[in-house]
């Protein structure tokens, strides 16, 4: 697993606001960060793509179901360097890594997704809260990541809303405890997680490797009618929370098709989602060397194009 420079990490990690030890030597809980950044991966375009422009997108509504938690974005492109991964990483105050169809050890996003996986596991080792959140494809990747190969099985999920099998270790867990209870009963009883994957981490495939037991604990099944597979689960140790499902979509996402649900339910799930991991966020105090660094950075400067409503997403940002 990679891991930077000894001379990169000890100089980049100067860039905190406060590092963990003073902090602990302090005796001070540090005061919530009221702006949070959270960086969003980018990937490369989809295959006939008619609108593509450059060689990776990032879907427009994982930027607006960000927005919409309270957190500015910052697109985080593939094919940057080592160092540069590492300086963006310790500027930024959290990672989302989004859906997509790419290759999960070959590509450049899996390649970035190693790299910022590797470093917020070391910060978090040292006291230095980084959370992390995987959406569909993101959340294959985490698996991938922390299993060290790929174990995911083919479910027939492409385009289907289910609701979840909220395990007993749910209600209790970071990411649902905060959620009103008629909400966590709407998503246990109705249809309205969106699910739109090919590919899903078994109950059995989890079981029998010991690395994925010990690192996440599950939070909602679903299944297929064959196969029983993992919706949602957090990490035990470390703040990186994984959904099968897709909240961005019922409040950004409008093709007319299955599994496409936009009730006030799906919306609110999509809400309470994204307003946790943003909490998470503000848990954390990286932050650019300067104003006009941030500013450069922030997902201001790229303007999204319309794809068309009939289009898997509605809006991308496209970047060279």
């Amino acid at each position: 697993m990679y891991r930077p420079a000894a001379a990169v990490f000890a100089a980049l990690t100067a860039w905190l606001w406060c590092g963990a030890a003073v902090c602990a030597a302090a005796g001070k809980s540090q005061p919530l960060n009221q702006r949070p950044i959270i960086g969003v991966l980018a990937q490369e375009n989809l295959p006939g793509d008619q609108v593509a422009q450059g060689s990776s997108y990032i879907a427009a509504s994982y930027v607006k179901y960000l927005e919409g938690g309270g957190a500015r974005v910052v697109p985080i492109r593939i094919n940057r360097t080592e160092e540069e991964y590492a300086k963006i990483f310790y500027s930024i105050n959290g990672l989302l890594l989004p859906g997509g169809d790419v290759d999960l050890q070959t590509s450049q996003f899996s390649r970035a997704a190693k790299i910022f996986y590797s470093l917020a596991l070391k910060a978090n080792d040292a006291g230095d809260y980084f959370p992390i959140w995987g959406t569909c494809q993101g959340f294959q990747q985490l698996s991938v990541l922390t299993a060290n190969k790929n174990l995911l099985t083919l479910t027939d999920t492409k385009a289907v809303a289910l609701p979840l099998k909220l395990t007993t270790a749910a209600k209790s867990s970071r990411l649902f405890q905060s959620f009103p209870k008629d909400l966590l009963q709407s998503l246990a009883e109705e249809n309205i997680t969106s699910n739109f994957h090919s590919w899903s981490l078994s109950i059995q495939n989890y079981s029998r490797n010991a690395k994925l037991k010990r690192f996440y604990k599950i939070l909602s099944t679903n299944n297929d009618g064959k196969k029983e597979f993992i919706s949602t689960m957090e990490a035990n140790r470390y703040p990186f929370y994984a959904v099968q499902w897709h909240p961005e979509k019922s409040p950004f996402e409008w093709i007319d098709k299955p599994g496409m649900v936009h009730s006030t339910s799906a919306v609110r799930a999509s809400y309470y989602t994204a307003s946790f991991f943003v909490s998470e966020a503000m848990k954390n105090h990286h932050h650019f060397s300067s104003l006009v660094e941030e500013e450069r950075a922030l997902i201001y400067n790229f303007s999204p194009v319309y794809a068309g409503i009939h289009a898997v997403f509605v809006q991308n940002y496209y970047f060279d």
